[in-house]
């Protein structure tokens, strides 16, 4: 009797082989997301979630958008020299996002300080406008309680009320008012100075009149002094008749002939701002 040995099924068995193969072969080529595109999307949205840069460089932005999808779009292992290449140019848009974003960033925080500090300059401007303003109305009041007018060779007062006797120097009180405000107003501009001006009628001869006119000048200063203005601020002079401010037919014209003028100088400032 004859044993027959079993039959060895060889097609199924290579059939097996292959079909494994080929899922292997299969697994082996499957497109994978590249290792570096998670790394760059992240980078991405950090520059497109910062308030000072995400608006300042929009265009850049959109062609980084589009190279990070690219760069995250799956490849075989076989493509891995491309897949590099693509997140490497994803990088570089994104660096070129936010350098051209810094730029424009820097560029209007300099225009916000330069406008800052313009308004500043105008702000100062203004003030130092408003305070010259304010000194020449204040000037202005002082010199209209004087009672004073402002000339081509200063600020004029006339002492009318100081009378003076015919042919004396000496002080007749009557202007007290008066002096204490000139007093006043030197103290407060003491960069001034001042000169005193004697005048007469034309009773007397002209040289007595123009020693007698310079003696009542000297006669003011003398009282100014002695009320504290610094002697060195204070000139004389005397004028004797021959600028009446009045007719000296009558005793009343003769009256006001015989006067005393203060003539407080211009200072540079205020020439300039009445110029």
């Amino acid at each position: 009797m004859k044993i027959r040995a079993p039959k060895t099924v060889k097609g199924g068995a290579l059939t097996a082989v292959a079909l494994s193969v080929v899922l292997l072969a299969g697994c082996a080529s499957t497109p994978e997301r590249p290792a570096g595109a998670e790394a760059a999307r992240n980078n991405l949205t950090a520059l497109q979630n910062d308030p000072n840069l995400a608006e300042r460089a929009r265009v850049e932005l959109r062609a980084a958008e589009e190279a990070v999808r690219i760069a995250e779009q799956p490849l075989p292992a076989s493509d891995a020299r491309l897949a590099e290449h693509r997140i490497y140019i994803a990088e570089r848009k994104i660096e070129i996002a936010r350098a051209k974003a810094i730029t424009r960033y820097a560029e209007d925080q300099r225009q916000s300080m330069e406008e800052a500090r313009g308004d500043e300059r105008l702000a100062a401007r203004t003030e130092e406008a408003d305070r010259a303003r304010q000194a020449v109305e204040d000037l202005q009041r002082q010199i209209d309680t004087l009672q004073a007018e402002t000339t081509e060779r200063g600020i004029v007062l006339t002492l009318r009320d100081l009378h003076f006797a015919t042919g004396s120097a000496e002080l007749q009180r009557g202007d007290e008012d008066n002096l204490n405000r000139l007093v006043d107003f030197l103290v407060q501009h003491p960069d001034r100075r001042v000169l005193i001006e004697g005048h007469t009628d034309s009773v007397g001869s002209a040289e007595s009149n123009q020693r007698l006119s310079q003696r009542r000048a000297d006669a003011v200063r003398s009282e100014l002094i002695r009320r504290g203005v610094p002697r060195d601020r204070l000139s004389t002079s005397g004028m004797g008749e021959d600028r009446p401010v009045a007719t000296n037919a009558t005793a009343a014209g003769r009256q006001q002939n015989r006067r005393v003028e203060i003539v407080i100088e211009h200072t540079p400032q205020a020439s300039n701002v009445g110029s």
